[in-house]
């Protein structure tokens, strides 16, 4: 394991291509290829450079492998110093496993405010609608985000800081995957969101009848607490499958 971690390194080893597109066949476009591939093997966080030029279809193929692992720090840095590479009568284009987490990566940053933003905006609409009132929509949609945050901040203490980890049989990560907190923002704000309009219905059902508040709360958690606890227990049992897997 040593041997082949000092040859091939850790993690994944998908490779690196760069695509100079351009006409490859002149001396200047060729001599800067040249140099992108003496550059690509004095830097440290590449392997095993190679260089292929087809003049017939006006392009070169320098690929590489990460020294490390495809996904980590050092490959995202190298590969994105690649992508600032210039050379003069062609394009430069690189693609690779660690230029397509990059590329997520800003798809991700870009869609997800939007995504959240959208999902609060309606949920927010809908529930005034259901409940004809400003402070009760903003209230459970304040305390849904709460329980999202809770759930990120476990994420992170278990898996990326190895706080009891070990109790489950769960690794420790370098990274937590880019889809994720997108998946995780989706199921948790839903289910969520759902048992709290239960709940909330339960108790504008109340409220309605007899006009006291505290009572209208205490029914509504008393008559929901057994089905929404039964719930949350099943769902408990279904993820505890995904998360051991």
């Amino acid at each position: 394991f040593i041997a082949l971690e000092q040859e091939f390194g850790v993690g994944t080893t998908d490779d690196v291509q760069v695509v100079v597109d351009g006409d490859v066949s002149s001396a200047d476009t060729r001599s800067a290829v040249e140099r992108l591939a003496v550059d690509m093997r004095e830097n440290r966080a590449f392997r095993q450079v190679a260089t292929d030029v087809y003049p017939g279809r006006r392009l070169a193929v320098i690929e590489a492998i990460p020294a490390g692992d495809s996904r980590d720090d050092r490959a995202l840095a190298a590969v994105r110093q690649l992508r600032e590479t210039e050379i003069p009568g062609a394009r430069v284009l690189v693609t690779g496993e660690t230029a397509e987490s990059i590329d997520y990566f800003a798809l991700t940053d870009r869609w997800l405010p939007i995504l959240i933003a959208f999902v609060l905006s309606l949920s927010f609409i809908l529930l005034t609608i259901a409940f004809r009132s400003i402070v009760v929509p903003a209230t459970a949609i304040l305390l849904n985000l709460l329980s999202v945050g809770a759930a990120y901040g476990a994420l992170i203490l278990v898996f990326q800081k190895g706080v009891g980890n070990e109790l489950f049989g769960f690794q420790q990560v370098d990274f937590i995957e880019a889809w994720v907190p997108l998946f995780l923002f989706a199921v948790l704000f839903g289910l969520s969101m759902d048992y709290t309009v239960f709940l909330l219905s339960r108790i504008r059902e109340r409220y309605v009848q007899t006009g006291d508040n505290d009572f209208a709360v205490a029914h509504g958690i008393g008559s929901t607490a057994r089905l929404i606890t039964g719930a949350a227990l099943i769902i408990i049992a279904v993820f505890s499958g995904f998360a051991l897997g």
